[in-house]
This record gives C-alpha cells, structure tokens and sequence, in this order.
C-alpha cells in the first residue's frame, strides 16, 4: 500500500478515464468491489427457475463470485467499468426489416473487439504505475459479476424496467465492460436516480410476456434467450411471437424513450455491417452446411446460436414470414436433414403454409 500512496491515484484516474475515450469507450466509472446491493434479487432470480438452462449462471461456485468480486482477484481494491456504443446507423429503420437480427450482432462479435481495447487500457494504466505490479482481471460479458450493477454503482446510468442498463442523454445499446484491479482508486458516486417513471412500453411491447415486475427476466421466454442460449426446441406456443427474429431481440430497447430520442450515433468501431450480413439470404443459409455455417460467421456474435440453433431459428422466422422462395430449402430439410428436431420444424413450416 505504501507504494500505491507514492502514486497521485485521483490524477491518474482522470488520465484512465481520457484514455477510455479515446479508445472508443464513451462512458467509464470506479466502484470498489464490495458485494452487490441487490445480490438477493439475482438469486431469487436464480431459484425461480428464470435462467432457464443457463446452467453457468447457477453453479454454486460462480454464485459465489458474483456475491464477492474478491474471490475472482483477492487483492481487488477497484473495479473499472466502460460502456461502448454500438448502435448501428439507421437501426431505428429496421424494425420492420426481415429477418431481424439484434442490432450488437449487425457488426463483428465485441468478444473479439473490445479485450484489444481493454488490453491496451491495461497496457496504458501499467505504464503509469511501474514499477508497482499491477494486478487485474478483465471481463467482457464473459466472467461471473453483476455487471448492470457495477455499472450502476459506479455511476454509469440505472437499471431499466427492460433490465437493461440505461445512461442518460445515451440509451442502452452499449456494451459493458470490467476491469477488476488492485489500485484503490476513490470511486464514483453510485447512480441513484430511475429515469423509467410511470412508463412501461418495453413491458407493454414484449409479446411473449418476458419482463418481469422487478426488472428481471424470465429467459424461458426471452426472444433472445430462446435463439440464441436455448440449445433445445422452441416451444409451439412461442414460435409465432418470435415473429422475424433470428437471433436475439430488440423490441423492448427499441420501444425505450430513451434510445428512440438518444441512439442516434453509432461508434467507429462497430456501426458497419460485417460482411456476413451483408451478404445474409435466408434461401441460401437454409442450405448451408456446418462447415459453411463456421466460415460465414465465425466472427459474428451469430456463431453463438451454433449450428443447429441457427437453422432452427431460421425455419421459425420461415413459418412466420412465409414466401414461396423458401419451399424448396424446407422440403430439403424435412427429406434430407438428419436432425429430427430440424425436420420437425420443417413440417411445422409446410403445415402453417397450407393452414
């Protein structure tokens, strides 16, 4: 500690947060790492049964972590977070578009993007301190922490009734981010303030009934969850309330207040429409094999949903926005597929098509 005291811990704490910024991260904050206010809310949560097969988030021993950040680095003394844009120009026109697509998935996949980002962060705030050993963990939606709450307790914005973390004047269609380090940095005044009010558009505008009372979800019903975590069949009864959608949803960020009036401007480094996108036709990724599926979108946050979870996905999206273009791909799937949940799907898609 007597090391840390030579440093001027608060100046180098401006130069961090002028260094995020310039990177590309458009808002940062300093918490510490004591365990989380609502903790308790998340196990509820948890024990409800409302992480659905999520198995990762319900092991005993990342329970554990989320509860106190100190079992993931023991000499954390502070907890860095940033928020990256990533609003893709025009998004508030493609509500209507099909297939739908969320809109972080538009561009390459942020997991391959913003740990360069950090890593340089890391590498910036080494430079200041040496030749004091830096300790840190750094996370990118990846690591066993309450990330919206850290966000919040470090200053960032609230925690909105869609369970997305809001900023003010900015939205919610931002990445977060964390560095866990063991620089007692002073932290950040929590964000105490709920700009939600009366308004309950997103809970409204959910049509499969996902958002829950006290601003959590029930991913058994989650558009997102369902294609992309859910390893399994969709349920009959959901399929046609996930409309166009083929990986994740936007509906209940789409409907806030506070991105239809703010997130307008997309960051440099995730606006443009990766290449895979680009050259989307749902007719030829119908067909496409494994080993196709792997070079198309590798990079892309699809690759999440796997294979099989993207043809399933697709074959729903196909039930639900029928064109005569996609009989021949479908019948190819019902005869030929060797996956019997792919060719359920099929015949579900021929049968809406003649109902």
């Amino acid at each position: 500690m007597k090391r840390f005291l030579q440093i001027d811990l608060q100046f180098l704490k401006d130069e961090i947060k002028t260094e995020a910024k310039s990177l590309g991260f458009s808002r940062i904050g300093f918490t510490n790492p004591d365990g989380p206010l609502h903790f308790d809310t998340f196990f509820d949560w948890i024990n409800n049964g409302y992480a659905a097969e999520m198995e990762y988030l319900t092991r005993p021993d990342t329970i554990a972590k989320r509860k106190d950040p100190k079992l993931i680095l023991p000499a954390c003394k502070s907890i860095i977070v940033v928020a990256m844009p990533y609003t893709p120009s025009g998004f508030e026109k493609r509500d209507n578009k099909f297939p739908k697509i969320a809109n972080y998935a538009i561009g390459d996949d942020y997991h391959i993007i913003i740990p360069k980002l950090l890593d340089k962060l890391i590498k910036f705030i080494v430079s200041k301190v040496n030749p004091v050993e830096v300790e840190y963990r750094v996370y990118t939606d990846t690591g066993p922490i309450l990330e919206k709450e850290l966000a919040q307790k470090a200053g960032l914005g609230w925690i909105g009734k869609n369970t997305c973390l809001i900023i003010p004047g900015k939205g919610s269609f931002f990445f977060l981010a964390e560095i866990l380090i063991n620089l007692p940095f002073d932290p950040d005044i929590k964000f105490e303030k709920d700009f939600c009010g009366n308004c309950t558009r997103c809970i409204d505008s959910c049509p499969t009934n996902c958002i829950l009372q006290n601003r959590t979800i029930d991913a058994n019903r989650c558009i997102s969850y369902l294609t992309i975590e859910n390893r399994g069949s969709i349920p009959e009864e959901l399929r046609k309330k996930i409309n166009g959608w083929i990986f994740g949803c936007d509906i209940c960020q789409q409907v806030c207040p506070w991105n239809i009036k703010f997130s307008k401007e997309p960051d440099p480094n995730f606006f443009q429409t990766s290449e895979s996108i680009k050259k989307f036709d749902i007719v030829s990724d119908l067909k496409i094999d494994k080993s196709e599926f792997k070079n198309k979108y590798l990079k892309s946050p699809i690759y999440r949903a796997k294979f099989v979870g993207y043809k399933r996905n697709l074959l729903v999206a196909a039930g639900n926005n029928f064109h005569p273009k996609l009989v021949e791909p479908i019948y190819n799937i019902l005869n030929n597929d060797e996956n019997p949940e792919l060719q359920e799907l099929a015949a579900w898609v021929l049968k809406n098509k003649y109902e």
